[in-house]
């Protein structure tokens, strides 16, 4: 490939200085990862956002969560065409080869791809109907949370309620592969839906019970 490049220096130097530090002091914990595999307890969907950092919200560690990223965290309905599905390939790796106890669909706050969708459906970003528009058919997904915000006046409410319905979408869609459902029905995975707060540190869950998010 032509076009590769060596990494930036500051990469580099940040490697080097894991490597001396974190890698040297808990050296027997990589190799033990190394060695045994992966073990996650929960599958974790989040958004691609540069601000939305998992592992550090809860304090995980290597191994302890199976994390798939995409565009606005969402799960597209299950489909299986023979086409190429990244993220439903994720749940179904999650489910059969990993046997993971939760699948956890984490949204946030000022989510780009959630403004995007907002603009799109309401006939203010053409380019992102095209048929060439990868962000833009993506988000057709998030389509049917747009229509229950869509009477919602105050711009910033609409844009939070339907980040949040970006989580209950994928959610329902979660539950239309065959094996996730059997799954949460024997009790073998439980599914979560978060919501987080960027500016203000906060995290709130989906409570299908009174259809809302709760803060935790």
């Amino acid at each position: 490939m032509k076009n590769a490049r060596p990494l930036p220096t500051y990469l580099v130097h940040r490697y080097h200085g894991w490597k001396a530090t974190a890698y040297a002091e808990n050296q027997a914990w990589y190799r033990r990862l190394a060695e045994t595999g992966q073990h996650p307890r929960a599958m974790v969907i989040s958004c691609c956002d540069s601000r939305v950092h998992v592992t550090s919200i809860f304090g995980a560690d290597q191994g302890e969560f199976f994390i798939h990223r995409n565009i606005a965290n969402l799960v597209p309905p299950y489909k299986p065409d023979g086409q190429q599905h990244g993220t439903s390939a994720a749940v179904e790796y999650a489910v059969f080869g990993l046997k993971v106890a939760h699948i956890i669909v984490m949204g946030h706050s000022s989510c780009g791809g959630v403004q995007g969708c907002l603009d799109m459906c309401s006939g203010k970003a053409p380019a992102l109907e095209e048929t060439t528009s990868f962000v833009g058919r993506w988000m057709d997904i998030l389509r049917p949370g747009y229509e229950r915000v869509k009477d919602i006046e105050d711009s910033a409410e609409q844009r939070r309620a339907l980040e949040k319905q970006a989580v209950v979408i994928s959610l329902e869609n979660l539950m239309s592969f065959p094996f996730v459902a059997e799954a949460v029905e024997a009790g073998q995975i439980t599914l979560h839906g978060l919501w987080h707060d960027i500016g203000e540190g906060g995290v709130e869950h989906y409570s299908a019970v009174s259809d809302c998010f709760v803060p935790i």
